[in-house]
């Protein structure tokens, strides 16, 4: 349930997004609560094919968490470039998204329209 329907207001004091992909977006927001306590929320959010709308999915990530949270993400990163992947290049999507967006300012004020809705 959003934050301003469920009556509670968490102060939004950073957020960050990645684009990935035309479809995906992934926001890192950190939020201040009432007790002057902070968190962090990741949402993916995928814009729906059918109806043009879009569809999030939240983690909420809280400060004891952060260090676990962390070393279990870079392991797991390390594992699919060193043992599973290790001849991919995973620089070549940065490329690509560098190019797309020299290609694409026409797409980007589309979805700065469609994104101003999901400012958490």
């Amino acid at each position: 349930m959003d934050n301003e329907r469920s009556g509670r207001r968490f102060e939004s004091v950073y957020s960050t997004k990645v684009r990935a992909g035309r479809r995906r977006t992934y926001f890192f927001d950190v939020r201040k609560t009432k007790g002057e306590d902070f968190y962090i929320t990741l949402t993916e959010s995928t814009k729906k094919f059918n109806d043009g709308g879009y569809e999030r999915h939240k983690i909420f990530l809280y400060k004891e968490d952060f260090n676990r949270f962390l070393a279990a993400l870079e392991d797991t990163i390390q594992h699919v470039k060193t043992s599973l992947m290790p001849d991919y290049d995973y620089d070549e999507f940065d490329h690509q998204y560098d190019e797309e967006s020299e290609n694409s300012m026409d797409d980007t004020n589309e979805n700065n329209a469609a994104e101003e809705d999901m400012n958490w």
